[in-house]
């Protein structure tokens, strides 16, 4: 088994776990939200909060350490990218995934902080939500749009 399969498979499974914690708080706790009272919905929240404190950063080192050994991969396209398709894709993907790294990072900073208020972390989320889109889209088009 190649090195750079190993990658692939890792970075598979880290970002289905990291899109569809995304997904599932954007398509599926907003409606609930409306449908379950506040102070249920806020210990709904905490308990998902808390999980999601525990799992993510092990779930982006393994999603962000996988794609850069995936990229290194891809170095002579990188290097160029306007001078292929590919090329051009991957590295929107990748500024894609540099944004939502920065997302991360600002939640962690407003929390730490105490100003990661509801509203806050709806707008990040629903902002993560279509980073990801873009992202998942771009990543099968590298492999099936031109050259």
């Amino acid at each position: 088994m190649s090195h750079y399969y190993l990658l692939l498979i890792a970075h598979l499974f880290a970002a289905l776990v990291f899109v569809g914690t995304v997904f599932f708080e954007v398509l599926i706790l907003e409606s609930v939200r409306k449908r379950v009272p506040k102070n249920v919905m806020h210990q709904i929240e905490a308990g998902i909060g808390q999980r999601a404190r525990q799992l993510m950063p092990w779930v982006l080192l393994v999603l962000y350490g996988s794609g850069i050994g995936m990229a290194w991969h891809y170095r002579a396209a990188l290097a160029q990218p306007f001078a292929s398709t590919f090329g051009l894709l991957l590295t929107i993907k990748i500024a894609l995934a540099l944004s939502v790294f920065g997302h991360f990072l600002t939640a962690m900073w407003l929390r730490s902080r105490g100003r990661l208020v509801s509203s806050r972390s709806r707008r990040l989320h629903l902002s993560l939500f279509f980073h990801m889109v873009g992202i998942v889209l771009l990543a099968k088009g590298m492999f099936h749009l031109g050259g």
